[in-house]
C-alpha cells in the first residue's frame, strides 16, 4: 500500500456563536482551517482537518509545497519511519509551524487503522471506550457571564468547566473564577487557564486563590517556554501546574519538563504535537514518570474525535476538552460529536470512525493547493 495522492483544502468559516472579543487580542474575525485528504493505491481515502492559525492559504501552500512530496510514495503503515525521516528533514532548512506534521502524520494512522478494519483506538491499543468530558471558554466579557456558561456546561451534564479569562485585570480575573465556584458548588470540577497572563509573583498570588477555591488544575499561567519560573511555581503551589502545549517538537522538548518538574501535567494534541504519532509519543513518556499527559483541545471537531481516540488509548489523561459553547465549533462532521451524559463515546466503525460533512466543507473551500 502506497501513498497516491494528498489534497489540500484551505478553507475558511465565518463564527456563528462568536464575535471578535472571544480572542484576547480583540480580532476574532473566521475559523481558519485546513482539510487534508490523503489517497493510497488499493483505493482507500482519509481526511482530517489541520490547524492554520490566521492564514489558511498560508498555512496550506506551506505544509502542501513541503510535505506532499515527502508522503507520496511512502506505505502510511511506515509511521515511524516518516516521523524520524521528517524530523531529520524539518532540522535541514524545513521548520515547519509546530502544525504542520500533525494532519499528514493522522492520516497515516487513518488509513492504516482502516486497512485493518479496525477503529482508530482499538488500533492504538484501547484503554477505554468513553472519556469525561469538560468545557473550556473563550473569551468572555464579564465576570458573571463566566457563572453563566459554566452553569450551562453542568446543566449539560459536562463533567467539569475551565475558564480562559481576559488577562487585563488580576482581580477581575479572580472574580471570574469566585462568582464559577459560588455557582456550580463545592463538588463541580473546575480548572483555570490564563494562557500566559502573569509574572511569577503573581501566578503565585492567583495560584494560592484558585487552591483557596478549590480548583483542579492551574494551565499555563506563564509562557511554556519559561522553564525556570515554570519550576519554581510547580515547587511553590500545591494545585497541579499544567502546561508544554505550545513547545514545539514533542516529545523531545518536554522530555526535561517531565523529568524536572517543570510542570505536574505536560499537554500534547493531534494539532500541535505532531498527529496521533506525537500524542501517543508524549503521553507514554509522561506515564513512565507517573505524570498525566491532558491532551489538548485541536479546535475543529474532525481533528476533536482524533483526539478523542487518542484519549482513549491512554491512561493517563483525565477528560476530553472541547472549546464551548460546543455548538460554536460543531462544523465538519455530519453528526454531532457522540457525547451522552458528559462522556464522549467512541465510534465502532474503522478509521476515523465518524463521516465528514462534506457540504460544509465545500461551503468553506476557498482554494485548493
Amino acid at each position: 500500500m502506497k501513498i497516491s495522492d494528498i489534497e489540500v483544502r484551505c478553507c475558511r468559516r465565518l463564527p456563528e456563536a462568536f464575535d471578535a472579543g472571544a480572542f484576547r487580542t480583540g480580532d476574532f474575525s473566521a475559523f481558519q482551517f485546513l482539510a487534508v485528504t490523503m489517497k493510497t493505491d488499493e483505493g482507500l481515502s482519509a481526511t482530517t482537518f489541520g490547524f492554520a492559525g490566521r492564514s489558511a492559504e498560508g498555512a496550506g501552500k506551506l505544509i502542501a509545497d513541503t510535505l506532499r512530496p515527502f508522503m507520496l510514495g511512502r506505505d502510511p503503515r511506515d509511521r515511524e519511519k516518516a516521523w524520524h525521516e521528517f524530523r531529520t528533514a524539518d532540522r535541514w532548512w524545513g521548520h515547519l509551524p509546530i502544525y504542520g506534521y500533525g494532519p499528514f502524520d493522522t492520516l497515516q494512522w487513518l488509513l492504516s487503522a482502516e486497512a485493518a478494519g479496525q477503529p482508530l483506538y482499538k488500533y492504538l491499543g484501547a484503554y477505554r471506550e468513553d472519556v469525561p468530558v469538560y468545557g473550556s471558554s473563550m473569551i468572555l466579557s464579564k465576570p458573571e457571564d463566566y457563572a453563566k456558561e459554566a452553569l450551562r456546561a453542568k446543566a449539560e451534564g459536562l463533567k467539569a468547566y475551565k475558564l480562559h479569562t481576559p488577562g487585563k485585570d488580576l482581580e477581575e480575573d479572580l472574580e471570574a473564577h469566585r462568582l464559577v465556584r459560588e455557582a456550580v458548588g463545592p463538588d463541580f470540577t473546575l480548572m483555570s487557564d490564563p494562557v500566559s497572563t502573569f509574572n511569577l509573583e503573581q501566578a503565585i498570588r492567583f495560584g494560592r486563590a484558585l487552591e483557596a477555591l478549590g480548583y483542579y488544575w492551574y494551565e499555563e499561567p506563564l509562557y511554556d517556554e519559561d522553564v525556570h519560573a515554570l519550576r519554581e511555581l510547580t515547587r511553590t503551589l500545591e494545585i497541579p501546574l499544567v502546561g508544554t502545549e505550545v513547545l514545539a517538537k514533542h516529545p523531545y522538548s518536554i522530555a526535561e519538563c517531565i523529568a524536572t518538574r517543570v510542570v505536574d501535567r505536560v499537554r500534547a494534541d493531534v494539532s500541535w504535537t505532531g498527529g496521533v504519532t506525537g500524542v501517543m509519543k508524549t503521553a507514554r513518556l509522561a506515564e513512565a514518570f507517573g505524570v498525566n499527559c491532558e491532551i489538548h483541545t485541536s479546535i475543529f471537531h474532525p481533528a476533536e474525535i482524533v483526539n478523542l481516540h487518542c484519549c482513549a488509548a491512554v491512561k493517563n489523561c483525565d477528560f476530553f476538552e472541547l472549546l464551548y459553547p460546543v455548538e460554536g465549533f460543531a462544523f465538519g462532521l455530519k453528526d454531532p460529536l457522540p457525547i451522552e451524559n458528559g462522556l464522549a463515546k467512541l465510534p465502532s466503525r474503522p478509521g476515523l470512525g465518524v463521516e465528514l460533512d462534506w457540504d460544509d466543507i465545500d461551503r468553506c473551500t476557498v482554494a485548493i493547493v
